[in-house]
C-alpha cells in the first residue's frame, strides 16, 4: 500500500485506506435488488416507487461498504496495536481459556456435579473396605520405601568401594591423563 495515498488522520474512520476505492465491494449484487429485468415490479408499486427504493437501496449498499471499509481499517488497527503491546494470538487464545475455564467453575452444573462427587468421597471413605484398602496400600507404600531407601544404600555404598579400588583408580588416572591431553 501506497502511504501517499492513505488517509493517515489518526481521528479517521478511514484511517490506513487507499484514497481510491477499487477494493470496494459495491460491485457485489444483492440478492433481490429492485430494479432488474428479471425482478418485475410487485403489484401496486409504482415506477417512481421503485425508483426511490433503487436510490434508497443503493446509498444503503453504499453505507454497508464503507462501514466494511471501516471496520477492516479498525480491524488493521487494533491488530497492531496488539503487536506493539506484545499481546499475541497464543496470548489471547490462553485468556479466553482461562476465562472460559472460570465461567464453567462457576457454572450452575459445575458446582453440582462438584458438590455430589463430594458426597460420594464421603460416603467411599466412610466405607470398611475403602478403610482396609487404604490401610494395606499405606502400608505397602511404607514398605516399599524402606527397600527403595536399603538398595539405595547398598549401592551407594558399593559404588563407593568400587571407587576406592585399584581398577578403578587407574582408570580415573588414564582418563585424567586423555583430559589433559586434549
Amino acid at each position: 500500500m501506497d502511504p501517499a495515498s492513505q488517509d493517515i488522520n489518526l481521528n479517521s474512520p478511514n484511517k490506513g485506506l487507499v484514497a481510491d476505492n477499487s477494493d470496494s465491494l459495491s460491485d457485489v449484487p444483492v440478492e433481490g435488488a429492485v430494479g432488474n429485468a428479471a425482478n418485475p415490479l410487485p403489484p401496486g408499486l409504482t415506477e417512481e416507487e421503485a425508483e426511490e427504493l433503487r436510490t434508497e437501496l443503493t446509498k444503503v449498499e453504499e453505507e454497508i461498504n464503507t462501514l466494511r471499509q471501516v471496520l477492516s481499517a479498525k480491524e488493521r488497527h487494533a491488530t497492531e496495536l496488539k503487536r506493539k503491546l506484545g499481546l499475541s494470538p497464543l496470548n489471547e487464545l490462553k485468556q479466553n481459556l482461562t476465562k472460559s475455564w472460570q465461567d464453567v467453575q462457576t457454572s450452575n452444573a459445575y458446582l453440582r456435579t462438584t458438590e455430589k462427587l463430594g458426597e460420594w468421597n464421603e460416603r467411599v471413605s466412610s466405607l470398611v473396605l475403602y478403610k482396609k484398602t487404604q490401610e494395606t496400600l499405606s502400608q505397602a507404600g511404607q514398605k516399599t520405601s524402606a527397600a527403595l531407601t536399603t538398595v539405595g544404600t547398598v549401592i551407594s555404598k558399593r559404588l563407593g568401594d568400587m571407587r576406592n579400588s585399584a581398577t578403578f583408580k587407574s582408570f580415573e588416572d588414564k582418563v585424567g591423563n586423555l583430559k589433559v591431553g586434549l
